[in-house]
């Protein structure tokens, strides 16, 4: 970079934007029009998306939390309104059935950029030479699964009004950093960023900044000329608590937590779950059907089910029981769960609403737990919806939430427990 470049990059504090600046393009960049009418140069969202992941196989469509992992960063791309198109570029036909499940289009990348010692500049270059009508790239990692839209609108005003040629994340970090000696050597660690016999408190010290890699944005020239970095550049600080690399956080379970707390959930707000709507046969059930010498209907549940629902009563959420087929009355009442239930329902929605309005609720108080095509308009009504993992197709596609657990195998107690993270959630935006 030469110094006309360096001075331009610092030509605003720290080369970021004030804090709490109001994005303004989000309204009109999908029409590709800017202010006063002007046509707004086309922002493309790039997530890259290999399928030859070594660490975790397939890890970007891995389900975190119940969604995809490369849904997270997909939805948060789509509700910041700023890119004029969404794609996802791979090389593997699972990752891109859930690429165009999540609402993006796929770029089929050849096999020259999917080898392991391929860098994110080739991918991004080739998908270039396929599209002449991007003028700007932003390449969002799919391993971030805290992005928040406002970080994309803010980095886009950056971008367009500010007239950055590139910006990327940083995180702030409060760490020390010492020399590495390597072994066999008899030397001394040298203290890198601080005096040892003055050492700060945190709350005394700015911290530095690190590259988290949620997303790096660039004009085209500055990617043409092999550069995702370069040309007026600046950075943009993240919250630490939405830096969340799957990369480094391989414990998976863990990732969930800090998703579920300070993940993104779409535009409307939540609300606490009143009422919990399940399909039985497939969800309640494993959808197994055995009939005795007396033509008697015989079916099996899991008792982690049974739990699940015991949990969420005492929790004073309200569970009732939804079927298409007219089930065995006699053979559900022997499960003693004490449920409210239709049987026979060729409209579940129907029904379902009516529910809602005996309870004076809104559809974001009601979740529902579903498994097949008859399912599929209360799942995208229901303010919380989930599948079993073995749903069908068009169930799960419609669901928010995919568990990990079969029908009749935990999945009622799995989502039961999502339910519960969900409300805690709610409660902490509350307070």
């Amino acid at each position: 970079m030469d110094s006309s470049e360096k001075a331009a990059a610092t030509s605003s504090p720290r080369g970021r934007p004030p804090r709490g600046r109001p994005p303004k393009l989000q309204r009109n960049a999908r029409n590709g029009v800017g202010k006063g009418g002007e046509k707004t140069p086309h922002m493309a969202a790039l997530i890259l998306a290999r399928g030859g992941s070594k660490g975790i196989p397939l890890k970007n469509i891995k389900h975190l939390a119940g969604v995809p992992l490369i849904g997270w960063v997909l939805r948060a791309a789509q509700d910041a309104g700023v890119f004029q198109s969404i794609w996802v570029s791979t090389d593997h036909d699972e990752i891109e059935k859930v690429a165009k499940q999540c609402g993006a289009q796929v770029h089929r990348r050849s096999s020259e950029v999917s080898k392991d010692s391929s860098t994110s500049l080739d991918a991004i270059s080739e998908f270039l030479s396929y599209h002449n009508e991007v003028d700007i790239v932003g390449n969002i990692q799919a391993t971030s699964p805290c992005l928040h839209p406002s970080d994309l609108q803010k980095v886009a005003e950056m971008i367009r009004e500010d007239g950055y040629d590139s910006v990327f994340s940083v995180v702030r970090r409060h760490q020390f950093r010492w020399s590495e000696i390597q072994k066999g050597v008899n030397e001394v660690t040298e203290p890198l960023n601080l005096n040892p016999a003055k050492r700060p408190r945190r709350q005394d010290w700015d911290g530095e900044l690190y590259e988290n890699g949620s997303f790096y944005f660039a004009k085209r020239h500055l990617i043409e000329m092999g550069y995702l970095q370069g040309g007026k550049m600046a950075y943009y600080e993240m919250r630490a608590e939405h830096s969340v690399d799957i990369d480094v956080d391989i414990d998976w379970p863990i990732a969930e937590q800090r998703v579920l707390r300070y993940g993104y959930f779409g535009k409307e707000k939540l609300k606490e779950i009143k009422l919990l709507v399940c399909n039985i046969d497939g969800c309640l059930t494993n959808g197994h059907i055995y009939v005795s010498g007396n033509q008697e209907e015989i079916i099996s549940y899991d008792v982690r089910d049974s739990i699940g629902i015991s949990l969420l009563k005492k929790s004073n959420i309200e569970v009732r029981l939804i079927s298409e087929r007219a089930c065995s009355k006699q053979t559900l009442s022997s499960l003693k769960l004490d449920l409210r239930m239709e049987i026979g329902i060729s409209n579940k929605l129907a029904v379902v609403d009516e529910w809602r309005k005996e309870m004076g609720l809104c559809w974001k108080e009601v979740a529902y737990l579903g498994n097949e095509v008859s399912d599929e308009e209360c799942l995208k009504k229901a303010g919380m919806s989930g599948v079993p993992a073995d749903a069908c197709s068009i169930a799960q596609k419609a669901a928010g939430y995919i568990c990990k657990c079969s029908g009749g195998r935990g999945a009622i107690r799995e989502f039961a427990e999502h339910i519960f993270l969900l409300v805690e959630k709610v409660n902490s935006c509350q307070k």
